[in-house]
């Protein structure tokens, strides 16, 4: 017995030894992470940083498509340190296999989120806006930066900005033109974030210009040219203003170049996400039309006239700072205006002494002074006030300076001289021929009414920005038949001159 004593105290002692172990273990918690999508347990890992590498080497497609370097796990995924007794765990494959199956792996990159505030006319004749966001993800700040470089060109021109950003814009020495300003008008915010793999990433600059020129849902066409198409007249046919077709055809450098038969351009219209606006200093020399001036004869048959001393055009040199947004003509400012050649009056005799309230069908006045500016046309546009396509039914004519003379551009009878919150300060007047012209925006009228025989030249009000005017200017429109009415039809004012 004595000769087995100290193998017996041995095995004693290791029974102990384990015993002791094994109660310790069992006492002991251990430290898990618990993993969490969208506030969502999905099971239990040893190690968050081994369930980062597993899903960063099993997405080795997300790196190729998007060049990337490494591939993150889903927004919304929290691992959490535990302590637990429980040591029933999730393999890393498990909880990489429900991840990918509910929700987007992310790669790091960049948020660009746009708002837009948009106008719009309620029927209590309150203006409302209404915010419109549009997001845009990039993996790099410069593919934004460059997209917004390019659009900034298609709108200003790549030669004129590239001028303007290296300095070397020619002096004006006569007339000419100089850009003293280029800046984005709009509300837009970067902030870099994880990307889920399943948004519209750009990686690409021009796919990112032409949505941030055309907007994410643009529309394009083909239109095939026929034979006595203009640029003018296709654009106005198809909805879309000059600049418009200008922008989407770049082969083209201003309305006036020649089509063929056959040919095809595109239809598009801009929807711009950012305002791009310039400001460009100009002097230019212009042609002022000369004035009538009615003489009556007693001697000659009522409704008679004769051309007693023939009109000649004057030359203005005009100044101004004409603003640019998206590179349509916004606004003018600061016009100032040095007359080289002074008009000469056309003379006319008419056989009458008093003023008829019947106008001409064939022989029209200009509503403002020289120097004068045109600055929206006749044509499809899309509204700066609210935003909204339109066709502008009539023209905006600016630079003559806030406060100067509109006139009448015929004889007829004034049938309204009102207000309201868009037209501001507005006159229409029937011709008694069939035609009737509008007069828009006006600071004020000149002491005329309702029922007043007003004569061709006669001064009817003053140039003003009441109303939705983005300046001071006069909005003019000729109809056939009451303005706005059933049957009545708007006209180009310009084909009358």
């Amino acid at each position: 017995m004595k000769k087995y004593l100290p193998i017996i105290i041995v095995i004693l002692g290791i029974t102990v030894f384990l015993l002791g172990f094994n109660y310790k273990n069992i006492n002991e918690p251990n430290t898990f992470y618990q993993v969490y999508l969208d506030d969502e347990v999905i099971g239990v890992i040893s190690s968050k940083e081994e369930l980062e590498k597993y899903i960063d080497k099993e997405e080795e497609q997300i790196k190729r498509k998007f060049g990337v370097e490494k591939v993150y796990a889903p927004n919304g995924l929290e691992i959490k340190k535990i302590t637990t007794y429980n040591e029933a765990l999730t393999s890393v494959k498990d909880i990489y296999d429900i991840i990918k199956e509910k929700k987007a792996f992310t790669i790091k990159g960049y948020q660009i989120t746009i708002r837009q505030e948009v106008a719009s006319a309620e029927e209590d004749g309150d203006d409302k806006t209404v915010s419109k966001i549009n997001k845009y993800y990039v993996l790099k700040k410069e593919t934004f930066s460059e997209a917004v470089e390019s659009m900034i060109k298609i709108f200003v021109g790549s030669e004129k900005y590239e001028a303007y950003v290296n300095k070397t814009q020619e002096e004006i020495k006569t007339i000419g033109s100089f850009i003293n300003d280029i800046y984005l008008d709009g509300d837009k915010t970067i902030k870099e974030m994880q990307i889920p793999v399943t948004e519209d990433i750009y990686t690409d600059i021009e796919n990112l210009t032409h949505d941030l020129v055309y907007g994410k849902e643009s529309n394009s066409t083909k239109y095939v040219v026929q034979i006595g198409d203009t640029i003018e007249k296709i654009a106005f046919n198809n909805k879309i203003s000059v600049e418009e077709f200008l922008i989407s055809n770049p082969e083209f450098t201003n309305k006036n170049n020649l089509l063929y038969a056959n040919q095809e351009v595109v239809i598009a219209e801009t929807n711009p996400q950012l305002s791009v606006v310039m400001l460009e200093y100009s002097v230019e020399d212009k042609e002022s039309n000369y004035g009538q001036v009615i003489e009556e004869d007693a001697t000659m048959t009522l409704g008679n006239e004769v051309v007693k001393q023939p009109g000649e055009k004057g030359l203005d040199r005009v100044s101004q700072t004409n603003k640019y947004v998206n590179g349509a003509l916004d606004s003018v400012r600061d016009p100032s205006k040095e007359v080289l050649k002074a008009p000469v009056d056309e003379i006319i005799l008419r056989g009458t002494h008093y003023v008829p309230n019947i106008g001409s069908t064939t022989s029209w006045g200009w509503p403002t002074n020289s120097g004068w500016t045109i600055t929206s046309g006749y044509s499809w546009r899309t509204n700066p006030i609210n935003g909204q396509r339109e066709l502008h039914d009539g023209i905006d004519i600016a630079g003559t300076g806030w406060g100067s003379p509109v006139y009448a551009t015929n004889n007829g009878e004034i049938v309204v001289a009102s207000y309201t919150y868009i037209n501001g300060n507005y006159i229409i007047i029937n011709h008694n021929n069939g035609y009737y012209t509008y007069y828009g925006h006006m600071s004020s009228f000149n002491n005329v009414k309702v029922g007043q025989v007003v004569a061709r030249g006669e001064t009817i009000g003053f140039v003003g920005d009441t109303g939705w005017a983005t300046g001071a200017h006069v909005h003019y429109s000729i109809w056939r038949g009451y303005p706005w009415r059933n049957g009545s039809t708007t006209l180009n004012p310009l084909t009358f001159y």
